[in-house]
């Protein structure tokens, strides 16, 4: 069955929701209130780099499935189901979320809605936001308690994020328990092709639903950070991680999937996520049982200092007057996205202290120039590793994985490298005379 569905926000989590949503047969009109997205988005190209978007969004774009305006009077008038896909960044100076963007979604789209409505928060936020967002809602609407708030937690991982939204691996959905109306009715026609191939749906209170987002972000991020820590003690003993990571993972208790060592994590939602949760916890007086979260960060924090002060020992003790080539700026492989990038922090340090750093990433440019502008930036790995006194592959894409010694003992001016993601095989290196040093091996 088709529906009618308007999605407020079109960065990363909205239009990948807007342009899936049509994928799966509805209509959909995204909603935003920047015109340059809306122009790029309506010319079929999509702002940011995600294997698959573009060829969905096309695709839909000229099924007339999907559509974009920044009109909210346009998107009540349109849909009676709404979903809210915007930012919720770090505050400035503070741990906790800045809710500006979701709560400026239902101050202007709540006066609008004079039939009766479901909006869908898909925003990571702090518990406790769905319950106020829901009051402010029914308060704000000329038909009051017609309007429902439930949420509907995004779990998309950048690079895989049209699989995910298509094919996720549970739908949840918090509903107001004190509250009975349609949402799990209309969450269920709305994903009715996903429930149909058994995917798990889990329906359980406002609280819970913004908890699991939060939650396994957290645990995402402590698991990362404990095979990090790992490999500073595999440092000081002379152990290799991976073997210790591959050993361990074997035991289906802790498995082995993000149980790789290296730089540490980034992006758009892990750092913020933690920090966002302990800030909050803190609030409803539970800051103790996330006290750990502290140091999951620090140890994260930690990991970049630590290739920094790598690169300085291998170049001889000091980095002024040397060349790096950084190979790698976005947070992962498969995106563009450099927020929180230990990566370009990494060369930002490196730099700071006096070096020469040259940086190629097959897809992030644009954007690292953005925050980092004095950086150099180079076309290709050979332009960016030319007359360089160390390599770090900071980012494992695979053109890095794949990257032959060979190719590169010609163009460097010492043949050393630093293998900040453990993705190199290190006899390939060692075996043809370079100086190979990777994470905690």
């Amino acid at each position: 069955m088709s529906c009618r569905i308007a999605v407020f926000g079109t960065g990363y989590l909205g239009a990948t929701h807007a342009a899936c949503m049509a994928e799966l047969g509805h209509e959909v009109l995204g909603v935003d209130v920047d015109p340059s997205k809306l122009a790029k988005l309506e010319a079929g190209e999509v702002p940011f780099y995600e294997p698959g978007l573009e060829d969905v969004l096309r695709r839909n774009l000229e099924s007339g499935r999907l559509r974009f305006t920044s009109s909210y009077a346009e998107a009540a008038e349109f849909a009676d189901i709404h979903f809210i896909g915007v930012g919720t960044p770090q505050r400035k100076g503070e741990y906790a979320a800045d809710l500006t963007f979701v709560h400026s979604v239902i101050d202007t789209l709540a006066p609008l809605l004079t039939r009766p409505a479901v909006i869908f928060g898909k925003s990571t936020v702090p518990v406790g936001t769905a319950r106020e967002l829901g009051t402010k809602a029914r308060s704000l609407s000329p038909v009051g308690d017609q309007v429902e708030v439930a949420w509907n937690p995004e779990f998309l991982r950048e690079g895989f994020a049209v699989q995910d939204t298509l094919h996720p691996d549970r739908v949840v959905l918090g509903i107001d328990h004190s509250r009975p109306g349609r949402a799990e009715e209309v969450a269920r026609e709305v994903y009715a092709s996903l429930l149909a191939e058994s995917i798990p749906f889990i329906v359980t209170d406002l609280a819970t639903s913004e908890l699991v987002k939060t939650a396994a972000n957290a645990f995402l991020a402590t698991k990362i950070s404990f095979i990090n820590a790992m490999a500073e003690v595999c440092e000081a003993a002379g152990a290799d991680v991976t073997v210790l990571a591959d050993a361990i993972g074997h035991d289906a208790r802790i498995g082995r999937r993000f149980l790789n060592a290296g730089i540490g994590f980034g992006g758009g939602c892990l750092p913020k996520d933690i920090r966002a949760f302990m800030a909050r916890a803190g609030e409803i007086g539970a800051d103790e049982a996330l006290t750990f979260l502290r140091e999951v960060d620090n140890i994260n924090m930690r990991r970049r200092t630590r290739l920094v002060e790598l690169t300085r020992e291998m170049v001889g003790g000091s980095l002024l007057g040397t060349r790096i080539a950084i190979l790698g700026a976005a947070f992962k492989p498969d995106s563009d996205d450099v927020r929180d990038s230990p990566a370009l922090n990494i060369a930002g340090q490196i730099q700071l202290q006096g070096a020469s750093v040259s940086v190629y990433d097959p897809k992030a440019m644009d954007n690292s120039r953005a925050i980092f502008p004095t950086l150099e930036y180079a076309t290709s790995v050979s332009e960016a590793c030319t007359g360089a006194d160390a390599i770090l592959v900071l980012t494992e894409w695979a053109e890095f994985r794949a990257l032959s010694p060979n190719k590169l003992t010609d163009v460097v001016r010492a043949k050393r490298i630093i293998d900040g993601r453990n993705c190199l095989t290190p006899s390939d290196w060692t075996g043809n005379g370079w100086l190979y040093r990777g994470v905690g091996r």
